[in-house]
Formats: structure tokens, C-alpha cells, sequence
């Protein structure tokens, strides 16, 4: 059985300790936030004990795996310091994304799990589900062919502008980590973004062209101007020999083969059931849970949470240049 422990004790973390007390293999033993009064609650909410520093943390519990939930500017500037230290100390760390705002950080705490050999994982956990299992079946059978294009949204309603760039850092590693699970690493991009009317700071709306290294073309559009009360996710997989989308993260996938008139519908239930969104934390952090176990390279790594995060500067490059950028290719 897995010792863990969770490292920031907001709303994602208490997600986190509900699925390491639901899964048989892991036992949450300790919480750390440096609000104390934040972790003696979750402590107490959830049968732990209470940390107010890391380095406690690591020295008195003997630790298999560690949650690094903490937020910060853009979602991601806080998870920098608890991720190396736990790194340093060799446990296994998941660690919410992004996996940091700042790419030299980001760069940093790969190399540091590369050096450690230890096992580093990003919640990037849209992939985790049975429709994207599925399409992902039928792309290693060969029936999706070669990848020709994906075309990719991510759209949902909040007013808030922390930054001017929390909308791309803070939220679409997940959409690009779609694309890149059915499509591979991305060469080049262009990026064009708008503010919604009202807005004064984020640029809230975005479209961005991207090239793959394999030759395939994608497209993602981008929004914080739409609505929570319809789907929030489209993800369309086109190939040589066919075409797959999946509708809102989970709740269906079409598969449309080429050379057949028929189309396969299969809806979630059917898939293997997913009742609510919050269950592709279960699945992400239970596949996180079984890799470090079989001591096996992990799903949604570091390395690939840096991928997304490097296609999110170069987006960034490009809408202030103008100009259609390289994206850094990650050594795995």
C-alpha cells in the first residue's frame, strides 16, 4: 500500500484525498499547507495529519507518492517548490497543472524528476476517459490510419481576469494534451486571441493553428465567454481511414469509418460509466496510482505536461509577434 500525502488543501486537493481513500492501494496519511488553520481542517475532514511546511512533511512521514494540489498566479506558480523538494526527496509526485506559469520552472522540475529518476505526473486529466480509451484502441488497431488533422475546443463562462494570460496557461494544458495524445508532438504555431466585450485585462477568446511534427494539421479555439450550462469539450480525430470526435470530455464518442456509410455512436454508459466530470480525477490519479506501483513510465508525464506548457508560450509568442512560431521539443 502507497503512504501519500497532499500538498495544498483547496478544493482540487480535497478531489485529490477523496480518490487516495477510495482507492484500496493508497493511504493518505498527511496533509501540508502553510495556512494552518486551512490544513488542521482538511487534516480532520479526511483522518490525516497536519503539516504547515514541507520539510517536515518529508521528514517525519515516510512518503511512497505526493499530490502537489497548491494554485497560485495562473493556477501554476506555487507548484514549483513543493515539486522539487519532493522530487529532491524521492517520491513519486502528481502534480495539478499547469505543471508551472513559468516555463524555465517547468523546465527545471522535469529535469530535476529526469535526474532523480523519480516519477512525475501532470493531472492532465481530460485524456482519462473510456471515449478517449476507446478512439485510442481504434488509432493503435489502425483503424484510424494516418492522423490528418484534430480539431480541438475548449469553451466554458468566467468573468474573472487574475492576468492577462491566465485564460491559455491556466486552462488549456489540458486541451493541448488532447491533441497531442492523438496526434503527437507539435512543430510550429499561430495564434490570434480577443477580449470579449467587457473584458479589460485576459484575452478570453483565442484561435490557434498548429502544425504537428508527424505533418497532420490541428486547430484549437479557445473561450472563457461561453457557457457552463452546455458542452465544454469537442475533440474531432481525422484520418486516412476515419474520423473520430468526442462529444464533452466523456459523454460520447462517434467513430465514422471511411470506406463503411454506417456510424458507431457509443455513449458513456455503455463506455464503462463515468457519472460526473469529477470522475476523470479518479481515473487519472488511479492509473497514477497503478503506474507507480508497477514501477511503469507514467501517463500524462512531466515531460508531457512541459510539452503542453511549451505550445502554450509559443501561442503566446506568436499572438504578440505575429508571427508563426517552433515549439521546443521535449527530450523524453
Amino acid at each position: 500500500m502507497l503512504k501519500v500525502a497532499i500538498i495544498g488543501t483547496g478544493n482540487i486537493g480535497k478531489i485529490h484525498a477523496r480518490c487516495y481513500q477510495n482507492n484500496p492501494q493508497t493511504e493518505l496519511v498527511a496533509v501540508c499547507d502553510m495556512a494552518r488553520d486551512k490544513a488542521d481542517a482538511f487534516a480532520h475532514q479526511f483522518g490525516a495529519k497536519a503539516y504547515y511546511n514541507v520539510e517536515d512533511l518529508l521528514k517525519h512521514e515516510d512518503l511512497q507518492a505526493i499530490s502537489v494540489t497548491t494554485a497560485g498566479v495562473e493556477n501554476g506558480s506555487h507548484h514549483f517548490e513543493p515539486t522539487m523538494q519532493a522530487l529532491e526527496a524521492r517520491k513519486a509526485v502528481l502534480c495539478e497543472k499547469p505543471i508551472s506559469n513559468d516555463i524555465e520552472q517547468a523546465r527545471a522540475m522535469v529535469a530535476k524528476a529526469k535526474a532523480m529518476q523519480v516519477p512525475f505526473g501532470i493531472n492532465l486529466n481530460h485524456r482519462f476517459t473510456p471515449a478517449a480509451d476507446r478512439l485510442r484502441q481504434l488509432q493503435n488497431d489502425g483503424e484510424l490510419g494516418d492522423v490528418l488533422f484534430i480539431n480541438m475546443a475548449l469553451w466554458f463562462n468566467n468573468p474573472n481576469e487574475p492576468t492577462i494570460w491566465h485564460h491559455i496557461r491556466a486552462l488549456h494544458p489540458h486541451s493541448i494534451d488532447v491533441m497531442r495524445y492523438f496526434g503527437g508532438d507539435i512543430k510550429r504555431v499561430q495564434c490570434f486571441m480577443e477580449k470579449a466585450p467587457g473584458r479589460q485585462k485576459m484575452w478570453s477568446t483565442f484561435s490557434l493553428n498548429m502544425q504537428f511534427a508527424s505533418g497532420a494539421v490541428g486547430h484549437l479555439t479557445g473561450s472563457m465567454d461561453m457557457s457552463w450550462n452546455h458542452p465544454i469539450e469537442r475533440c474531432e480525430v481525422g484520418g486516412s481511414k476515419g474520423r473520430g470526435i468526442i462529444e464533452n470530455v466523456y459523454q460520447r464518442l462517434e467513430w465514422m469509418p471511411r470506406d463503411k456509410p454506417e456510424k458507431m455512436v457509443l455513449e458513456n454508459g455503455i463506455m464503462g460509466g463515468m457519472s460526473h466530470f469529477d470522475d476523470t480525477f479518479t481515473r487519472r490519479i488511479n492509473k497514477f496510482i497503478e503506474q507507480v506501483e508497477a514501477g511503469e513510465p507514467l501517463d500524462a508525464s512531466g515531460a508531457e505536461g512541459l510539452a503542453a506548457q511549451e505550445v502554450i508560450e509559443a501561442a503566446i509568442r506568436s499572438h504578440e509577434n505575429g508571427t508563426v512560431e517552433e515549439v521546443p521539443q521535449i527530450t523524453k
